[in-house]
């Protein structure tokens, strides 16, 4: 059985869980150390979401990313990450719905995320879900 959980307080148990994690999102994923999760956990404007097992076993996370701006609430979803030894059973698609449903009552007016092509698996689940490819261009600024 799958639960799906907000993560409310930092503790070591999901420092060390999401930072098994990360890694099999990207290979560039850098792990958190407590005080970075902490501020995340603090944050009014970011959810993260934890799926767990019948053993409270953290199996698998993303986060919801809540913005209020002039024309209306809008929500980014970003992190949508399985453990590989959990796939295939329906977590993802668990994470993603809750995600849904809270980025609703938040009064999101839509939820967005991004998936590079290689993640197929991760593309075809999300349209599955109904997301939709946006004819857009994404941009990135990088500091150095």
């Amino acid at each position: 059985m799958i639960t799906i959980s907000e993560l409310t307080k930092s503790t070591k148990e999901a420092l060390n869980a999401i930072n098994h994690l990360l890694p099999q999102l990207s290979v560039n994923a850098k792990g958190l150390c407590m005080d970075r999760l902490a501020e995340l956990v603090e944050s009014d404007n970011t959810l993260i979401f934890l799926g767990t097992d019948e053993h409270d076993c953290i199996l698998g996370m993303l986060s919801l990313i809540v913005m209020k701006i002039p024309t209306g609430n809008k929500a980014w979803i970003e992190d949508v990450v399985v453990d590989q030894s959990a796939r295939g059973k329906g977590l993802g698609k668990s994470l993603l719905n809750h995600a849904l449903e809270q980025a609703k009552k938040l009064g999101a007016k839509s939820v967005d995320l991004t998936s590079r092509p290689s993640r197929e698996s991760a593309n075809k689940l999300y349209q599955a879900l109904g997301y939709e490819i946006r004819e857009t261009n994404v941009y990135r600024y990088k500091f150095s």
